[in-house]
């Protein structure tokens, strides 16, 4: 059974979906490829599910009846994976902001280089962003910056969204007590596996903004990461993580 599975949440990315997928299932190291669809109006679904018709053992798809939040997609994800023999589980997302000829990168971080979770960050060699405003930029930069100092992790990139963890992680954390829906799911992800004590890596990517489809970014989701931080913090003091 190949040891790698590729996790991607979706929400209306028709125009995006078949090129990923081709993308993700061509590179060189063999991954396969699940996407968790949020009953997108715009019927990602459906292509996917004509695209197993090509490639039936290596391409996957769990339905949900709604949109529920980036953190849950991917903890439903991760127990999918977890039920099955993958020994390296990725984030990615479907915009191509992520680059798939990135993913061996962080495989190798993980199974050769001695990582438990693989971060693909865009400032740990500078900032490296591509067609994002200035102010999402330094938006972006200073959120890592503030999770760094509430959390005390040494991660220049808290809040990256593409990554490998090694099974073992996945089966330590928790995943029911997961709490955050949106990017701030993906500091507290980080943050529990350093407080497991796992070995963390940042990889260096050149992080590209999507130029199809619709960015999921709100409001409510920076809330949530600005005060979620804070609460990670807290509950970690009180042994109630």
């Amino acid at each position: 059974m190949n040891d790698s599975i590729v996790i991607i949440p979706t929400y209306n990315e028709i125009e995006n979906i078949e090129s990923i997928v081709r993308a993700v299932l061509s590179q060189h190291k063999a991954f396969h490829l699940l996407i968790i669809d949020d009953n997108s109006p715009d019927h990602t679904a459906k292509k996917v599910i004509a695209l197993q018709e090509e490639f039936p053992d290596k391409l996957f798809l769990e339905q949900r009846t709604k949109k529920s939040g980036l953190g849950t997609a991917y903890v439903h994800g991760f127990k999918w994976a977890l039920e099955r023999e993958y020994q390296f589980i990725f984030e990615m997302d479907a915009d191509f902001s992520h680059n798939p000829n990135d993913l061996e990168k962080l495989y190798d971080a993980c199974h050769f280089g001695g990582a438990d979770l693989a971060i693909g960050s865009r400032y740990v060699k500078g900032v490296n962003v591509v067609n994002w405003p200035l102010s999402r930029v330094l938006m972006s930069y200073f959120a890592s910056v503030y999770v760094k100092f509430i959390t005390g992790m040494k991660i220049h990139d808290a809040t990256a969204g593409f990554v490998c963890y090694k099974r073992e992680v996945l089966e330590k954390i928790n995943l029911n007590k997961i709490k955050f829906v949106g990017y701030a799911f993906q500091i507290e992800m980080k943050y529990r596996t350093y407080c497991a004590k796992f070995q963390i890596t940042e990889v260096p990517i050149i992080f590209t903004d999507r130029t199809k489809g619709v960015s999921k970014m709100s409001n409510a989701i920076i809330k949530e990461a600005i005060l979620g931080v804070i609460s990670l913090r807290l509950r970690k003091l009180v042994n109630s993580l």
